[in-house]
């Protein structure tokens, strides 16, 4: 009898306290770990790294990328789109330069009155600072308010946005350059490239023709058009002030 009890109490021992424990009949009943996700950079929807810059092989190349951004600065500043591409092909090296690839500066703008992010190239002298950009298209923008807001380029804008011979003269003379060539290096560019057409694009979509009619004077005609006389008389290569009754006159929309 006694060892009846023992046992039964032995087995009753054993179920009271496995019942205690958790067991795993498998490993899928495993807890399992948390995996780590590794996060990969954003891609474009072919699953390719996006370039920062265009390819550039050959001036038609350049041209094709950049003629829209230099229309539309034409747009916003007057400065012919012409000149500022035969500029951004000639400074830059059709965009291959060491500083349009390491400093996206299309023009060689140096770091005067400069407060952003800064290069260092030989070009004159050893080593000295030039405007770097995070975009080529900045430097296409920063290349406008340039021209624009300097005082010794002021009188370019007096001239014909599709003069581009003058405009380029114009550059060397108030120092854009050293090189005693430049302005001729433009205009071939220009002029072998028909870089011109893009000025003519420009004008066309800022321009429009009116026709004389009895009564009119340059002076009712720039009220007409918010334009001063002085502007209607150089877009038209007019000789003097006086009209004549059908006369087409190129005025702004």
């Amino acid at each position: 009898m006694k060892k009846l009890l023992l046992y039964l109490a032995i087995i009753f021992f054993t179920f009271s306290c496995g019942s205690k424990r958790v067991i795993y009949n498998n490993q899928n009943d495993k807890p399992k770990k948390e995996k780590k996700v590794k996060r990969s950079k954003p891609k474009n929807k072919k699953g390719k790294k996006i370039a920062l810059a265009p390819r550039i092989s050959n001036i038609e190349d350049y041209v094709k990328v950049y003629s829209e951004i230099a229309m539309d600065e034409m747009i916003q500043f007057d400065i012919p789109a012409s000149i500022t591409l035969s500029q951004g092909i000639l400074e830059s090296g059709i965009g291959r330069g060491t500083l349009a690839v390491k400093a996206n500066n299309h023009f060689g703008i140096k770091c005067h009155d400069w407060n952003g992010k800064k290069i260092y190239h030989d070009d004159d002298e050893e080593q000295e600072c030039f405007r770097k950009y995070d975009n080529p298209e900045y430097s296409y923008r920063d290349h406008s308010l340039f021209l624009s807001t300097r005082g010794r380029y002021s009188f370019l804008f007096e001239l014909r946005k599709d003069d581009y011979r003058q405009w380029a003269k114009g550059l060397k003379k108030a120092g854009y350059a050293t090189d005693p060539k430049y302005p001729q290096k433009l205009i071939d560019l220009i002029e072998r490239y028909e870089l011109y057409k893009y000025d003519n694009i420009v004008l066309k979509k800022k321009n429009k023709h009116y026709k004389v009619k009895k009564g009119d004077t340059l002076y009712s005609i720039s009220k007409k058009f918010n334009m001063s006389i002085e502007v209607i008389i150089k877009a038209n290569n007019l000789q003097g002030k006086s009209l004549r009754v059908g006369q087409v006159l190129k005025v702004k929309k």
